[in-house]
């Protein structure tokens, strides 16, 4: 723990240097995270969205961020996603064991950092959301708490020196999150799905950066073409004069 709060003001002050991290909806977080248990449902873009995001909220509570195990295999990387809080699991497997460590942990009133696509995107948008978060949730009695990651680049991908801007929305309740019918299992967690991806889709139309707005914007009505003109009726000839 003492380690943990040695390296993050150190990031945090590099991280704000070179990237210029913006945080929006801080509120929201602050309203669910006062001890009872929460998972935070973040897209997920690039591998150091972990550690902007707790730059981001900066809480003496240190967070458990899920991560996948192949972080873990570079040395220092690991070391530092360890100090920071980070557990692995094995997506390949079934890693009950970290799950029922992570959910835990949760319970506790630990803050739990969730990727619910489960990867990064390849293309800067929101991918397919799988349902480890939501039963992580929904075993824990935890709100949910979605959090938009931006970067301040056209493909929406991280690049050198880009701005950051972390957004939070309002909670998920915990009884809107629970799992009360197994045989609707699937169902349930569909509609839970369903809700968590319009609040991560509506955090960045309300907090995109001026060089994502025009893709974001509804394309432009199109303009009927104008009637095609009836040809006017020939006149008729004149009428021959009277004979006398």
């Amino acid at each position: 723990m003492l380690l943990y709060w040695i390296i993050l003001p150190i990031v945090w002050v590099l991280a704000h240097l070179i990237w210029r991290i913006e945080v929006v909806g801080r509120e929201h977080y602050d309203a669910v995270h006062d001890g009872r248990a929460l998972v935070i449902a973040s897209n997920h873009i690039c591998n150091l969205d972990p550690v902007y995001i707790a730059i981001a909220l900066m809480d003496w509570r240190r967070m458990c961020i899920l991560a996948k195990e192949e972080l873990f295999q570079n040395p220092f990387i690991g070391w530092f996603l360890r100090c920071m809080g980070a557990v692995s699991i094995d997506r390949g497997k079934g890693d009950t064991a970290t799950v029922d460590r992570v959910t835990n942990a949760c319970r506790r009133g630990t803050a739990v950092l969730i990727f619910p696509e489960g990867t990064r995107t390849k293309t800067g948008k929101l991918g397919i959301l799988k349902s480890g978060a939501f039963v992580i949730a929904a075993s824990a009695g935890a709100d949910m708490l979605p959090c938009r990651i931006l970067y301040d680049t056209k493909d929406g991908k991280m690049h050198l020196f880009c701005r950051i801007r972390i957004a939070f929305g309002p909670a998920i309740p915990a009884d809107e999150l629970q799992i009360t019918d197994a045989a609707h299992k699937v169902t349930m967690l569909r509609h839970m799905k369903a809700r968590l991806r319009t609040a991560l889709e509506d955090l960045l139309k309300a907090n995109a950066f001026a060089v994502q707005t025009a893709e974001l914007a509804p394309p432009a009505p199109a303009v009927p073409a104008p009637a095609p003109q009836t040809p006017p009726e020939p006149a008729a000839p004149p009428a021959p004069p009277a004979e006398p």
